[in-house]
């Protein structure tokens, strides 16, 4: 069994609206050049919405961002939910690269990355989620009155210790994936 690397709706319509999103496109495409190097699968899912809105699919808003540096071997993932599994075809993609652990990266840190983990560990995956490879919007969530980084700090300690009967949760910094990897 192995990994494979989860990038979440980080397309061209979020990634101006949420919370340093520049910064965070360039931390992933590290992330992706690194499992590149090591031969891990690298599964970009798109939110997709239906025909005749700004998220249908082949808009220019739902592309995926070019910043990433997504090859043309990486796979992807059309879904019409937060959750990434949920009415898609994730799971049998991951079945196909024998995955057991998701490393779970993209956007929004409080709907589709926290929703994906959740179903992941369903699914009874392993998630590595990337600590600092995930952001909520701009203004974090102002009606509960959180700053984007306490929003990112609320879920990592959430997710982190959240008690589930499927996989098992770690919360890891970018800087630190891929050597995990490598143990």
């Amino acid at each position: 069994m192995g990994s494979a690397l989860l990038v979440v709706d980080v397309q061209v319509a979020y990634v101006p609206l949420i919370w340093r999103g520049e910064e965070l496109v360039a931390r992933i495409a590290n992330l992706i050049t690194a499992a590149h190097a090591q031969g891990v699968p690298v599964i970009a899912v798109q939110q997709t919405d239906p025909a005749e809105t700004p998220m249908a699919a082949g808009a220019q808003a739902w592309q995926l961002s070019p910043g990433l540096g997504l090859s043309e071997t990486d796979q992807r993932v059309e879904k019409p939910a937060t959750d990434s599994f949920y009415k898609s075809d994730l799971a049998e993609v991951l079945a196909t690269h024998n995955v057991d652990t998701v490393i779970l990266t993209g956007v929004a840190t409080d709907y589709c990355v926290d929703a994906t983990a959740r179903s992941a560990l369903s699914h009874n995956l392993n998630v590595i989620l990337v600590s600092d490879g995930h952001a909520p919007r701009a203004d974090g969530d102002p009606d509960a009155g959180l700053t984007p980084e306490q929003v990112i700090a609320h879920h990592n300690a959430v997710l982190k210790n959240a008690i589930h009967p499927g996989g098992q949760l770690r919360v890891v910094p970018a800087a630190e994936v891929f050597p995990l990897q490598d143990r």
